[in-house]
């Protein structure tokens, strides 16, 4: 599997109509293999990040706010969409590997008591 994280900074980004940075891992067995990559996005533009998430093979995309045109799109395209995420991306993406992510989770950073 390959996951998609729109990201802004350290967290999830809020709207993915917004996102110019995105993390991509690629998983299996739960486990991530190979290096994550950061991808800067040359300006926030859906139609390219849905370009991206194609050309890249992508089947999971995790993001905050989703316009339902963008996410029907997806779907379509039989891309998981986990949306309404808020928090720390690197947990989000922990979460992800083990299929413990949901719509509309709240993150709390795993390092902090």
């Amino acid at each position: 599997m390959k996951i998609l994280i729109t990201v802004t900074g350290d967290d999830v980004a809020p709207r993915f109509d917004l996102t110019t940075e995105v993390l991509v891992a690629n998983a299996e067995n739960g486990q991530l293999y190979g290096k994550t990559r950061n991808l800067l996005l040359p300006r926030p533009s859906t139609e390219e990040l849905c370009g991206l998430i194609l050309k890249e093979n992508v089947t999971v995309v995790v993001c905050g706010g989703i316009e339902e045109e963008h996410y029907n799109y997806l779907q379509w395209k039989k891309i998981d969409v986990i949306d309404g995420i808020i928090g720390p991306s690197a947990v989000a993406l922990k979460l992800s590997l083990t299929g413990n992510l949901k719509t509309g989770t709240i993150l709390f950073d795993l390092e902090e008591p």
